[in-house]
């Protein structure tokens, strides 16, 4: 009885449901004793894990086609009716994607919120399908706890550091900013009791082995999301290169692998070619130069995303900074003897989208095969079915948030400087006396450099 209760444990399956949009291994049904709960916690070690996952059997995809399209393409072969109908959703994708972007900043949040939601839903569906013959107390309920705590905790701080002006106009947004952090601290610690109070006797393994499912996935899903709100508040420009970028490549690598590929790239994901891989680079790059062209040439795209608070609504004017005005580069030598040019005029951040596609056709794929190798592990086709020829929203954003990541980190290492603005408005909430003394350091300081006696000749 043993090996048959490891092999439905170490195969990820249920008796009761299967997870939406993916198939798992069929396996025995698990037995009710006490004495069986207990082989199936105890009983495990990792090779056994390992080598019954490498010989159960490979996964027989199910068809999520919809109809009308499996009777449009009836008559061509699977490799290409499978082309024409990713190609179409992605084409409907994209459109979607530039009625959000029209549609301005605030709903661009509220979709990033929505899309954080439902690749957090999709990861934990699987654990919770996985391990749902367990029927582990409290086990989903605690999850959406942690994901509330956790948003909270970020969106506040985004709110207090974003809207600082708004937060200390309202008094019940004050207090909140000012205890922001121990309150968080005292929701997680609510959630860290509950989780402590609901572990049962022989079910002990399992319900640690959920709570770190849990919290992995909250690093993974919000804290990379919360990058994504992040970026879009230093210009949308930020938010939309980088995605295009990551579209892009996935796109053009899928092109080049489909007609030129030959040589498998990685095995945890058997369809990827370095012919696609390369192809996808190369593309990657020329598009990032074109479309961060486009872009800089509009305020709306370049400018900080700030709040009003005149008119209580986002704006995207400003000048805009040295970034995004034409330069003239002289161009090398040797290049110049291939090209014949020796001047070029570009936008500065066309060099920092270099190094924007650069990571998002070499470093982003990555991404991808970390969620290729956790589908591999539970054996699952895909993380849900909810578009079809696509798979779950967290199939196409896996590579998204690695971006987002690079995006952030990027921007606070060569782009972002301090913000006067908010420099101000914090030293508008000091007290009177802290504000005199900064005052008359700030004063002395400039005495120091000449500059205020410079400013005071010119009046």
């Amino acid at each position: 009885m043993v090996p048959r209760i490891q092999s439905s444990l170490l195969l990820g399956t249920s008796d009761r449901e299967p997870v939406a949009g993916v198939s798992l291994v069929p396996s025995h049904r698990l037995g009710s004793r006490e004495s069986e709960s207990e082989a199936k916690v105890d009983g495990e070690t990792a090779s056994d894990s390992e080598s019954r996952a490498e010989a159960s059997p490979p996964l027989i995809p199910a068809d999520d086609t919809p109809e009308v399209l499996n009777r449009a393409f009836s008559s061509l072969s699977s490799r290409w009716k499978n082309w024409w109908v990713r190609g179409i959703l992605t084409l409907a994708m994209i459109a979607f994607f530039f009625v959000i972007i029209y549609l301005g900043p605030l709903v661009l949040m509220i979709i990033v919120m929505c899309v954080q939601i439902k690749c957090f839903h999709e990861i934990i569906t699987i654990g919770y399908n996985v391990y749902h013959s367990y029927d582990l107390p409290w086990f989903r309920t605690l999850s959406w706890y942690f994901l509330l705590c956790v948003n909270y905790f970020f969106y506040g701080e985004t709110v207090t550091d974003y809207f600082f002006t708004l937060v200390q106009r309202e008094e019940p947004l004050r207090i909140l900013s000012k205890y922001h952090r121990f309150i968080s601290f005292t929701l997680y610690l609510t959630g860290f009791c509950m989780f402590v109070l609901s572990l049962v006797k022989k079910h002990y393994r399992l319900q640690f082995y959920m709570f770190g499912w849990t919290h992995v996935t909250l690093l993974i899903v919000v804290t990379q999301s919360h990058l994504v709100i992040h970026n879009l508040f230093e210009g949308m420009i930020w938010f939309i290169v980088p995605i295009s970028c990551v579209i892009c490549n996935d796109i053009m690598a899928y092109m080049f692998g489909f007609f030129f590929g030959r040589t498998p790239l990685i095995k945890l994901s058997p369809k990827k070619t370095w012919e696609g891989f390369i192809g996808g680079f190369f593309a990657t790059v020329v598009f990032g130069l074109l479309l961060s062209y486009v872009m800089s040439g509009y305020r709306c795209f370049v400018c900080p995303v700030e709040y009003n608070n005149d008119t209580n609504s986002f704006t995207v004017d400003c000048e805009p900074s040295d970034l995004f005005r034409l330069q003239e580069y002289v161009i090398p030598g040797v290049i110049q003897s291939i090209i014949g040019w020796k001047i070029v005029r570009m936008y500065p951040f066309q060099i920092h989208s270099i190094a924007l596609s650069t990571f998002a056709s070499l470093i982003g794929p990555f991404g991808g095969f970390f969620a290729s190798g956790f589908k591999r592990a539970f054996k699952i086709k895909d993380f849900a079915n909810t578009i079809p020829g696509h798979g779950g929203i967290m199939d196409r954003f896996d590579c998204q948030y690695l971006m987002a990541t690079f995006v952030n980190v990027y921007i606070a290492s060569f782009i972002r400087g301090p913000n006067p603005s908010k420099l101000i408005q914090q030293f508008l909430t000091l007290r009177p006396d802290q504000q005199l003394h900064i005052f008359n350091t700030l004063k002395s300081h400039l005495t120091d450099k000449g500059m205020l006696t410079a400013a005071a000749e010119d009046e």
